[in-house]
């Protein structure tokens, strides 16, 4: 994408963030507070943004859990467990 700051405008074009407003249909949005990768402040942004623009989304956050949202007990079969419940209620089998 290129280098800042004189390619800024990419990074901006291209950034979730910049497309918040255009969401159609459901969202779940799943973060591990601990990512170092991906830091919770920038789910906050998205979260900020999805409010603004009155965008209905479902939140799930692992507190100290990093960027694979795999340590702790109980954790990844609970993430898999939400993500299918969120499937199967929100994306139905076929074609519309």
């Amino acid at each position: 994408m290129g280098l800042l700051p004189e390619d800024k405008h990419y990074f901006v074009d291209n950034s979730p963030l910049s497309h918040a407003k255009n969401l159609r249909g459901k969202l779940l949005l799943i973060h591990g507070t601990g990512d170092d990768n991906v830091h919770y402040n920038n789910a906050e942004q998205m979260i900020n943004e999805l409010v603004k623009y009155n965008k209905p989304f479902q939140l799930m956050s692992y507190p100290n859990r990093s960027h694979s949202i795999n340590e702790g007990e109980g954790t990844s079969r609970h993430l898999a467990t939400t993500f299918t419940k969120f499937l199967q209620e929100n994306c139905p089998p076929g074609g519309r």
